[in-house]
């Protein structure tokens, strides 16, 4: 299981959770779609420069295969330089397949996710699977992670839109995110992959999901290239959901979406939250820090307002 905290039990007067959880997925989510590969110790030292700003779990690489997304090939090698996360922080890794399962555990993983989407075209042009074939992957990789103590996340692309299909029914998202859970992930994030999803549609998902999944194991993951991902973040608190997905700076995108740039920005987020009072235990001091020691070492992009924001504001003082 999980060794996070559910905030859902504790909402506030406004029916809003009074703290959340962020996942950080910067150094995987991020990262994988920069052309420039970034350098292992680059790598590691910016997971180690996130692991002091409060996450308590950051998405550290992925054991894909190398010919796809080249830019994470040496995931065993950051692991290495990592060594063991500190007490209050999980790293956790993306796994597509029991060879991937191999790498992560060889690598000293305890937390992995695994990826289907809600729209056939997309899940077979990432994984060139079915999503029926690639829940089946899933199943030997989560016998290896109850054998070997590891908790498991699921991870759902193209919930709300797809690049090829258009518009998702929340029928057909919701099925596949049941499917999830009855294969034994503690936890499901639910991805707008092209950033095109509106209130509206998140509203309509977790009705969808209201009568049996428990909002504590649902996480949202949202894209801001159309600038719509705050609002998305708001809808999303309106239902109860106290777990985020963020990426530092704003990095990545999916180099399998076309036009997938944006992730929601780590510090727009923890900004956003802090003036409706709601706490993530960031330090957006040291989120900032951690922004700019990875752009110093590598040419990287960071549409992060709020980092832009902050670093106007140093250079102006």
């Amino acid at each position: 299981m999980r060794n996070r905290p559910s905030h859902s039990a504790h909402p506030r007067d406004d029916g809003l959770p009074g703290r959340v959880d962020i996942v950080e997925v910067g150094p995987r989510d991020g990262l994988q779609n920069e052309k420039t590969l970034v350098p292992a110790a680059a790598k590691a030292a910016f997971v180690r420069a996130l692991a002091t700003c409060g996450f308590p779990e950051i998405e550290v690489t992925s054991f894909v295969s190398p010919k796809w997304v080249p830019q994470l090939a040496d995931a065993a090698e950051v692991l290495s330089a990592l060594g063991a996360p500190p007490t209050n922080v999980i790293y956790s890794a993306l796994v597509p397949n029991e060879a991937g399962m191999e790498r992560a555990l060889a690598a000293g993983i305890r937390r992995v996710a695994v990826f289907t989407a809600a729209s056939e075209s997309f899940n077979r042009k990432n994984t060139n699977a079915s999503i029926a074939e690639s829940i089946e992957r899933f199943r030997p990789v989560m016998a290896m992670a109850t054998a070997a103590g590891v908790s498991v996340r699921g991870y759902l692309s193209t919930a709300f839109v797809c690049p090829y299909e258009g518009d998702i029914t929340p029928s057909a998202a919701g099925n596949v995110v049941r499917q999830l859970f009855d294969l034994g992930v503690d936890e499901v994030s639910i991805g707008d992959t092209i950033g095109a999803a509106s209130p509206r549609q998140v509203h309509e998902l977790l009705d969808e999901l209201a009568d049996d999944i428990d909002p504590a194991h649902l996480a949202m993951h949202f894209h801001d290239t159309r600038g719509t991902a705050l609002t998305n973040v708001l809808a999303s608190l309106e239902r109860g959901i106290s777990i985020f997905d963020a990426s530092a700076g704003g990095l990545g995108g999916c180099p399998f979406a076309p036009g997938a740039t944006g992730n929601l920005a780590t510090e727009d987020l923890v900004y956003f939250l802090e003036r409706m009072g709601i706490d993530s235990g960031i330090d957006l001091a040291r989120l900032r820090a951690a922004s700019n020691g990875l752009k110093a070492a590598a040419e990287v992009k960071q549409p992060s307002r709020v980092l832009e924001a902050l670093n106007a504001t140093e250079r102006n003082d």
